[in-house]
């Protein structure tokens, strides 16, 4: 089948089933050692699919996990992918403080680089949490050597998401990124023509928003998780499509926990986690498989110049 013209990126959420914030308050941290851990198998799964047709992808690791199966994120180095930052604890940046929050994402660039022996680019907030609630983050990304996020969801959700944020990748001034008011930043749109490399600049973070088209003046989610299990594959695919032909560059993601239909369920979750976490989990891994021959991808990290 012949792919769309488009290199487009793709972006794996390394976490386990059980770290989800939507289980949160049935979960805690303290606890996750006692659950069954999958993450190790479900991330091989996507490997061996992304082996299949030579496409590479940025792995946003958990640090966490990082520490749990170290051997995991040294073969997603040995196989050609970029590893990038999930924080360690995924925790929602709205419940912490900065101090807590420059903790968190300062111990997951250590563990990565320790076990990958390279620097650590990229960063991805648990739950696209980068709100205008918690804009006081990317300056603190900044300062701790991360030179691209990719945590801002230009959508309206209840967990997270800032609708006038550009559809496109896109510069941040992060000098003033104490604001509490997306559209008071210094922002820059950027269009990523076919094989260009976005130069970054001092004092700036490059933005990587995950996919929506535009339909009856909204963003229409078609980014990946569980858009991707719930929608119509024909659905995600036309607006793919979409934004290709709009000129645009769309970013995926997907967890290794979508691919496992078989993972034991977590009780007590309220009725609308339990249906975005659980639907059409069988059908993830045949759509992801689809998806890879329909549309080129690359990671994050092959579109930039780190110089």
């Amino acid at each position: 089948m012949q792919r769309e013209p488009f290199t487009n990126l793709l972006t794996i959420d390394v976490e386990d089933y059980f770290q989800v914030h939507a289980f949160a308050g049935v979960v805690r941290p303290d606890q996750w050692n006692g659950f069954e851990s999958r993450v190790e198998r479900n991330t091989h799964r996507i490997l061996e699919i992304l082996d299949r047709t030579g496409t590479k992808a940025t792995f946003f690791v958990l640090g966490w996990v990082a520490d749990k199966v170290p051997g995991l994120v040294k073969t997603l180095v040995r196989l050609g992918h970029e590893v990038a930052s999930h924080g360690y604890g995924h925790q929602h940046i709205a419940g912490q403080s900065p101090k807590e929050f420059r903790e968190d994402v300062r111990r997951s660039k250590d563990v990565l680089e320790d076990v990958t022996g390279r620097p650590v680019y990229g960063y991805r907030a648990p739950t696209y949490s980068v709100s205008n609630k918690t804009l006081w983050a990317l300056p603190i990304l900044a300062e701790e050597g991360f030179l691209y996020d990719s945590s801002i969801f230009p959508i309206r959700h209840d967990y997270y998401g800032i609708p006038s944020a550009p559809r496109q990748p896109f510069r941040i001034g992060v000098a003033n990124g104490g604001t509490s008011r997306f559209d008071d930043l210094e922002i820059e749109p950027l269009l990523f023509q076919e094989n260009d490399r976005i130069a970054l600049r001092s004092g700036e973070l490059l933005e990587i928003p995950v996919a929506t088209f535009r339909l009856l003046g909204m963003n229409i989610p078609v980014a990946g998780g569980g858009y991707f299990r719930i929608l119509p594959y024909w659905i995600v695919k036309w607006g793919l499509k979409r934004i290709n032909e709009e000129g645009g560059i769309f970013v995926f993601y997907l967890h290794p926990w979508e691919v496992d239909p078989d993972q034991p369920r977590v009780t007590g979750v309220p009725y609308r986690s339990r249906f975005r976490h659980y639907t059409n989990l069988d059908k993830t891994q045949r759509r992801l498989e689809k998806l890879v021959q329909d549309f080129s991808f690359v990671p994050i990290g092959s579109r930039i110049s780190f110089q």
